[in-house]
């Protein structure tokens, strides 16, 4: 992830609700990126959202979780 978007920012200021035909509109944007280049920019929003370094993700807490069987 070295090539990180810094082009790209999350203005939490920015958002608007809109209807169904402006948010077909608001996605024309983003039409001609290939989905690798989608789950660049998501990933890279979510570190500016949470809070955590891209090159450096939190792990997940697997003791949280558990397995049952189920009969």
């Amino acid at each position: 992830m070295s090539d990180s978007p810094k082009k790209y920012r999350l203005d939490r200021t920015a958002f608007q609700a809109r209807n169904a035909s402006e948010q077909v509109n608001y996605g024309k944007e983003y039409r001609d990126t290939t989905w690798q280049e989608r789950l660049r920019i998501h990933q890279y929003l979510n570190s500016i959202a949470y809070g955590y370094d891209l090159e450096n993700p939190p792990k997940m807490d697997k003791t949280f979780f558990q397995i049952k069987v189920r009969k």
